[in-house]
């Protein structure tokens, strides 16, 4: 058997990965563009305004709000679907924060489902045992862009009469049965900070999926101070708080030259990821992600699963000994799910202060969501990008079998 790398080996990664420039001189000429209309208010100017018909050409859509970061989309789609002080919200335990920061600001209260275990995307049964007479909306998040399974979402969403608001940062272009992601639910949420498909910097979207046109104007005002700025009106008459999560003119002139890059960056995820997963499949104690049929993955990161009974090391020896093998990767998505983190724990989202905590009786103890607690025991994530080569890609499916054939028991 070979020898692995860690211990005195050849490495299988002896080349560098593949780089290239995300920005160019299109992003620069639409940057210019911006300043020379001596205004970088979104109102004022066209770049904001022209990058979101640029993204609802793409998507399909009539209507979508830019803001100022994918956690701000969120925070807006809550407001916008009258999330409001002490009302539920279904959600995923693995997520970053920015999906939950916007329920915690309504003074609403998370409340967590399990998830499936080979997609990593939430269970439609959990969501619905999770429903009391207080849930108010499901945050789906399509973690890594693979989307999740939103017919029986929806269905139960119309049952119980909730609002669903789709979780895309992570899930550009991502295809649900054919639809994009961000499309079916009532308000989908994009983020384009530095570490997504596209960037502006910092950013996000907001599709309004109803194609209303007073919806529309309820979530545009709630992301710019429940001002209603349309046309050349301005009503400042404020009848509840709203944020101000105005996305610049700067941020919108780079969103346009970046959306015309974003096809050929899915793409390129697409066929890389789907690429690692064929070279996984069947190799013992090795658990690649399923990506149902009739569905597309994007996927912003890729991530796979130990069968620890049957490989002889942990998963931070296997991770230890893939990075000696040239391919960088890190030990599962979060530390800990989200619901162990101090703020749960001690349901403290204010100093001093149990609320809005106290108005629900959720709990957050260990054990809560088991399928997901086990999945960031034995994940395993590497990173992809679209400036890789087949080269890159064979080496990672090289690298992973190599490591597992040596620790394979028996």
């Amino acid at each position: 058997m070979e020898a692995l790398a860690v211990n005195g080996g050849t490495p299988v990664k002896t080349t560098p990965f593949g780089t290239g420039k995300r920005f160019g001189l299109e992003e620069a000429r639409q940057l210019l563009e911006a300043l020379e209309q001596n205004t970088l208010f979104y109102h004022f100017g066209t770049k904001v305004k022209r990058f979101l018909s640029d993204f609802n050409e793409i998507y399909g859509i009539k209507y979508s709000v830019a803001a100022s970061s994918g956690t701000a989309a969120l925070h807006v789609a809550m407001g916008a679907a009258g999330v409001t002080v002490g009302d539920e919200v279904i959600t995923s335990p693995i997520t970053d924060q920015g999906t939950l920061i916007g329920i915690l600001y309504q003074n609403a209260i998370p409340v967590f489902a399990d998830l499936e275990p080979h997609t990593y995307n939430m269970d439609p049964r959990s969501i619905e045992a999770r429903i009391t007479p207080k849930t108010k909306a499901i945050v789906v998040v399509h973690l890594a862009g693979n989307p999740c399974d939103m017919d029986p979402i929806m269905n139960i969403a119309r049952k119980h009469n909730l609002k669903v608001i789709e979780d895309c940062a992570q899930a550009y272009l991502t295809r649900y049965k054919g639809k994009l992601v961000g499309t079916i639910g009532d308000y989908g949420c994009f983020s384009t900070n530095d570490f997504k498909h596209i960037s502006t910097g910092d950013g996000g979207i907001v599709t309004v999926n109803s194609g209303e046109e007073s919806d529309y104007e309820t979530t545009h005002a709630f992301a710019d101070k429940n001002y209603r700025r349309f046309g050349t009106t301005l009503q400042r008459d404020l009848h509840v708080v709203a944020p101000n999560y105005r996305m610049t003119e700067l941020q919108g002139a780079v969103g346009i030259a970046q959306l015309k890059k974003l096809e050929w960056i899915c793409s390129q995820r697409r066929s890389y990821g789907d690429r690692i997963s064929e070279g996984l499949t069947g190799l013992p104690g090795v658990i690649p992600p399923i990506v149902e049929p009739d569905n597309e993955c994007t996927y912003w990161f890729y991530m796979f699963r130990l069968d620890e009974d049957l490989l002889t090391c942990s998963r931070d020896a296997f991770c230890e000994a893939l990075t000696a093998e040239g391919i960088p990767n890190r030990a599962g998505y979060i530390p800990d799910v989200c619901y162990m983190q101090p703020l749960f724990q001690n349901k403290q989202a204010y100093h001093g202060s149990h609320f809005p905590f106290e108005l629900s009786e959720a709990t957050y103890e260990r054990g809560l969501c088991p399928n997901a607690e086990q999945i960031l025991e034995t994940a395993v994530q590497i990173p992809l990008n679209e400036f890789y080569s087949d080269g890159d890609v064979e080496d990672i499916i090289r690298a992973v079998r190599k490591v597992a054939g040596f620790y394979l028991k028996g």
